[in-house]
């Protein structure tokens, strides 16, 4: 039997992939460490949550009409009669843990990121997988509109910082609970008589949650919803002056923006902000990141009422996106800094050698050496297939006269020093580059 990856799930390899690559663990670690050095300038600090929660925190936080809950999550019953999903998102987990842990009244202000994996049964397909890793950040405790401006900034200057410059970034509000419930009976009335020309899935939507109507791919329902009541005309006061507010703090700092009406999200636990980054020239998978404003999340949750906002990516999409470009990052080399050669096979020789390598290592230089006892040339070719600068060429001779040869691997000179501090010198070497 031959085994593979589950249906749109991938293995990260530690070697650049020829036909995918994308999928090389160093560009991985650039992106993620990228994202976690911004956050943190930003005062943000780390969360980590379980890969599995307890079912219903997602229907009742995402909302059991919406595609995720109806259609794509991974749901077992453990051994304990226990209902279990791997987690589709990352907002909810978040939330529960701070609840849990009792941090939003020991922080009247949280501002928190993360990594991680989610699990969403829909139509793989690239740039859309059925386990994706996802960066976020999550603010508890300020309806500030300052606060979202600076949730939207650190998501685009996290795709400036890896090279993408060309982002489209779209806005728009859903208001709170009571403005959308007069905005859905506004476009209900609109799209009746337009139903039956509509498909499956838009009625349905229809029924269960208007809104995500507006989310439509479909190009003649998109047209027919051209013309519908907007939501910015049936907003609030308050949402109306956060949402103007917000739009002055994004001209302060000079970002761009499109103001969206079809731009509503897919869960049902967003009020108020909205947004997306958005890739131009990418096609139809072009969005990068989204997020927007929960600001009944946490109560409903079990919480003390506790305003949040925050944003998700995906880091599948952002490598595409960076190869799509043919954006080259400045992956670390992760090649030995020096490779032992041993010169003969003597029983003395290789005692030596380790413990010469575990020195090698305890003082902060990369090193390594063969395990599958090739000959000499075999041995010099696997430290270049490797990229080391250096070797070290151990032998009975140099061991007897107390000293090894340092050998440059690109000029190959070659030079004979002490055993007994040949650790210092190398480093004083790796040091001068």
């Amino acid at each position: 039997m031959k085994y593979k990856a589950p249906p749109y799930m991938y293995d990260v390899l530690p070697y650049p992939p020829a036909q995918e690559p994308w999928l090389y663990s160093a560009k991985w670690r650039y992106v993620e460490r990228t994202f976690q050095n911004l956050c943190r300038r930003y005062g943000y600090r780390e969360i980590r949550t379980p890969i599995l929660e307890q079912t219903e925190l997602f229907t009742r936080s995402i909302g059991e009409t919406t595609d995720i809950v109806s259609k794509e999550m991974f749901t077992f019953t453990d051994r304990g009669g226990r209902s279990l999903t791997l987690k589709p998102e990352g907002t909810a987990p978040v939330v529960r843990a701070c609840i849990e842990h009792g941090l939003f009244a020991q922080y009247p202000l949280l501002k928190l990121y993360y990594t991680s994996q989610n699990f969403r049964y829909e139509r793989g397909q690239k740039g859309r997988y059925r386990q994706h890793e996802q960066l976020g950040v999550e603010v508890f405790g300020s309806t500030d509109p300052a606060i979202d401006a600076e949730v939207i900034t650190l998501a685009m200057d996290f795709y400036r910082a890896l090279g993408i410059a060309e982002l489209a970034l779209h806005i728009h509000t859903v208001g709170t609970p009571e403005a959308r419930a007069r905005y859905l009976e506004a476009l209900r009335n609109y799209v009746r008589p337009y139903l039956s020309q509509m498909s499956q899935e838009a009625q349905r939507r229809f029924e269960l949650n208007p809104l995500r109507m507006l989310d439509t791919k479909d190009p003649k329902e998109k047209e027919i919803l051209a013309e519908a009541p907007k939501l910015l005309d049936h907003l609030d006061a308050q949402s109306r002056d956060h949402f103007e507010r917000l739009q002055e703090y994004l001209n302060a700092l000079e970002t761009p923006f499109v103001v969206d009406p079809m731009l509503v999200r897919g869960f049902d636990y967003y009020t108020g902000t909205v947004f997306e980054v958005k890739g131009k020239g990418l096609g139809a998978q072009d969005a990068l990141c989204g997020g927007g404003r929960y600001d009944r999340l946490v109560e409903e949750c079990g919480g003390p009422p506790t305003p949040g906002i925050g944003f998700g990516l995906g880091v599948e999409r952002c490598l595409l996106t960076l190869e799509a470009l043919s954006i080259s990052l400045p992956i670390e080399p992760e090649n030995p800094e020096v490779f032992l050669v041993l010169l003969g096979d003597s029983s003395r020789l290789r005692p030596i050698a380790v413990r010469l390598l575990h020195d090698l290592r305890a003082a902060g230089i990369g090193a390594d050496m063969d395990y599958q006892g090739r000959n000499f040339k075999k041995q010099l070719k696997r430290a270049d297939d490797l990229g080391a600068p250096y070797t070290l060429l151990i032998g009975e001779d140099e061991l007897a006269r107390g000293v090894v040869a340092l050998r440059n691997q690109t000029t190959r000179e070659q030079q004979e020093l002490p055993l007994h501090n040949i650790v210092a010198h190398i480093k004083e070497r790796l040091n001068q580059g």
